[in-house]
């Protein structure tokens, strides 16, 4: 089928067109942060290591096939997170390549690295050295565990952070259960969630900047992220003093909210109160379980969950999910399949919203990508770049933003600076 076709060389319109970010990040954490910046409208300047790049531009298989359909090698992992971003490949280590990126700072509305706690002092690139030359810099450091406390040097990995932040603690099978144990999560969750974090953290400091007109550093750390995300498991301790236990795909306080087996295959039950409680048995044909004292009240239900739910996987067995899901629609109970990433991609509610995007590519021919799911009615996401080739925009933004002559690019060049 044809998929939606993103890039445009119009006049940037986004809600962020007049801001430049300058993003020292790589991996996933920081490239996530400037990727939304850059999807609303911001001009990201991407700094690489020159003949290498980013870490994850090697992080392959997979690799997207090219428009002859044999194997390139741009890594799908790389395609996620940067798009809208213009590549620009400096030798970090060489005193003119440092000299280089300050003029970049000078020059730029924010600044989003994640190199170790200090780690960039000695290049004078650390929040305090640039925010000399450019006290309107907003500068955001992502780093595992802050700049401060007694892990700070320590490099933070996001499956290491999941379980040390005890997100691992309450992810998985019961102890007794066949595949017990604690897992992480499929995606790298506290990454994404610190991008997230970081890109409302710099609109914060921005809007901050308009009424100061001074910039600031942010501080942000997997760690914290991952523990404030722990969200009502993290308060339930809190509470009760008893830390939360894995339930698997069950809700530590809402019965049923979790998988059932199905004739062919597996759905959701996600019964929030107790009028859905009771459609959902008047439709399974046991009309009697919610006048059941045991089981009338999310409360009750909760408590005795140990009986309950053999009753009601028994019963979902009866019919496929794809009739489950119609009959529990029309009675306004909220049921849904278990989709692979396949089906996810297919489903009429997904092709309907755009999900899925194509961009033009200079190595691939062309290139799916996954939409932002950001919607700005005056001021939407506009897809401007495909992520970039290594170096694809050194010559344009040192023309462009600091006035470099083509002679002088080329003396860079040959002394590998870029």
């Amino acid at each position: 089928m044809a998929y939606p076709t993103a890039g445009s060389d119009a006049a940037p319109r986004g809600a962020l067109s007049h801001i430049r970010v300058l993003d020292l990040s790589r991996i996933l954490a920081g490239p996530w942060a400037t990727q939304i910046l850059g999807d609303l409208g911001a001009d990201v300047i991407k700094i690489e290591r020159p003949g290498e790049g980013d870490d994850t531009r090697g992080w392959g298989p997979p690799w997207m096939p090219d428009d002859q359909g044999g194997e390139s090698r741009v890594a799908a992992y790389y395609l996620c997170a940067n798009r809208n971003k213009r590549s620009v490949t400096v030798d970090m280590a060489s005193e003119q390549g440092q000299a280089l990126i300050r003029r970049l700072a000078c020059e730029s509305d924010v600044l989003v690295e994640n190199f170790k706690a200090g780690g960039l002092a000695r290049y004078g690139l650390d929040y305090d050295s640039l925010h000399a030359l450019n006290p309107r810099l907003v500068y955001c450091s992502i780093t595992g565990f802050g700049q401060t406390g007694p892990y700070a040097a320590r490099a933070g990995y996001d499956f290491l952070i999941q379980g040390l932040g005890g997100l691992m603690s309450v992810t998985g099978r019961p102890d007794g259960e066949p595949g017990e144990g604690p897992i992480k999560a499929g995606v790298a969750l506290t990454d994404i969630l610190t991008g997230l974090y970081a890109a409302n953290a710099i609109q914060a400091a921005l809007a901050a900047r308009e009424r100061t007109g001074a910039g600031q550093h942010l501080d942000m750390a997997l760690l914290d992220v991952q523990v404030a995300s722990l969200a009502n498991q993290a308060m339930n301790y809190l509470a009760t003093g008893v830390s939360p236990a894995r339930l698997g795909n069950a809700h530590p306080s809402i019965v049923p909210y979790q998988d059932f087996p199905t004739a062919d295959g597996y759905m959701i039950l996600a019964i929030g109160n107790d009028g859905q409680f009771a459609r959902f048995c008047e439709e399974a044909g046991r009309p009697d379980l919610a006048r059941d004292d045991r089981y009338a009240t999310n409360r009750a239900r909760v408590e005795h969950r140990d009986t309950l739910i053999p009753i009601l996987r028994h019963l979902t067995t009866a019919r496929t999910t794809a009739a489950w899901v119609a009959a529990l629609e029309t009675r306004a109970v909220p049921c849904g399949p278990i989709n692979a990433v396949e089906q996810v991609f297919d489903d009429a509610q997904v092709r309907a919203r755009g999900l899925r995007i194509e961009m033009p590519h200079p190595e691939t021919g062309r290139v799916p990508l996954v939409a932002s799911p950001i919607r700005l009615s005056e001021t939407p996401v506009d897809y401007r770049l495909p992520p970039p080739s290594l170096g694809a925009h050194t010559d344009e933004v040192l023309t462009q933003v600091l006035g470099l002559a083509a002679e002088d690019i080329e003396a860079l060049r040959v002394d590998g600076v870029i």
